[in-house]
């Protein structure tokens, strides 16, 4: 492939690009349709549903189903109605995630760590907001238009200059991508997850104040080391609390009219599992 076909094919993707707006209002690049994305999720879910062992605790699994469902009944848009599926992994990591098509996986380490309902409820909602907000479609076009651009990006290079210099060109071009593009986008994603996430969180009556209180129990759970901000695909936990905190007061009349108008969950956190529900 030369860097004419590479060029043509990187122009042709940007004028077929989705000229999109996430629920924040943030501009996004989208190269692929829900059905294609909604497809790629359920292939995902049932390849993790073959090969992790499943939890089949009735009385665990009635209580991630409580907390999705009071979450999911107040989502916005179609989103309320989607048939959502809910599996709970007998896995240790502490983790949940939400797929495309309606699907959600929470793990036994997230059900330890966090202490209650609705500090359950900011780790599913937060993953719900990366659906909702297609941040896996914004991913995977972003990935391709770099992918495409480091092609270019080789061939010109290699045109110019000799193999050991075009090597050293393209490993330096490479590290930048990942840096000044790639990684970005995901901190990005996981800070506009973690609003959409207080949102639903607010619509369904959980309680806010929890939410920066299972990043405590994370960080506490964690060994304590952590990448630099800079090079991590997450914020940096105490800027994520710090974040989150944050948002509580602009939510707070939200929160107290859900509540006022009967959303009040009451999921019932199994004592096999340890401490408080309130």
């Amino acid at each position: 492939m030369n860097w004419k076909t590479v060029a043509l094919s990187a122009c042709t993707l940007v004028v077929l690009a989705s000229c999109a707006k996430s629920p924040t209002g943030r501009s996004q690049l989208q190269l692929y349709s829900s059905s294609e994305l909604n497809k790629m999720g359920a292939a995902s879910y049932e390849e993790m549903r073959e090969e992790q062992k499943i939890n089949d605790d009735a009385e665990v699994n009635a209580y991630v189903r409580c907390v999705s469902d009071a979450l999911i009944e107040n989502l916005p848009g179609n989103y309320s109605q989607m048939d959502w599926q809910v599996t709970v992994f007998a896995e240790p990591t502490v983790n949940a995630f939400a797929l495309p098509g309606g699907y959600i996986g929470v793990y036994d380490g997230l059900i330890e760590v966090a202490e209650n309902q609705h500090q359950l409820a900011a780790v599913i909602g937060h993953e719900i907001g990366h659906v909702i907000a297609e941040h896996s479609n914004e991913r995977i076009s972003s990935n391709m238009m770099v992918g495409l651009g480091l092609q270019l990006g080789g061939i010109l290079a290699s045109t110019q200059l000799d193999n050991d210099k075009a090597g050293l060109l393209m490993a330096a071009l490479g590290v930048g991508a990942q840096v000044g593009i790639l990684l970005p986008y995901s901190r990005t994603h996981e800070s506009e997850s973690d609003e959409l996430g207080m949102e639903y969180m607010a619509d369904a009556g959980f309680k806010l104040e929890e939410a920066p209180e299972l990043w405590r129990n994370m960080q506490s759970a964690s060994d304590g080391e952590s990448p630099p901000e800079l090079l991590s695909t997450h914020p940096n936990p105490q800027t994520r609390i710090k974040d989150l905190e944050a948002l509580i007061p602009s939510l707070q009349e939200r929160y107290s009219a859900a509540r006022a108008a009967g959303n009040t969950p009451d999921c019932q956190r199994p004592a096999s599992v340890g401490s408080s529900n309130t």
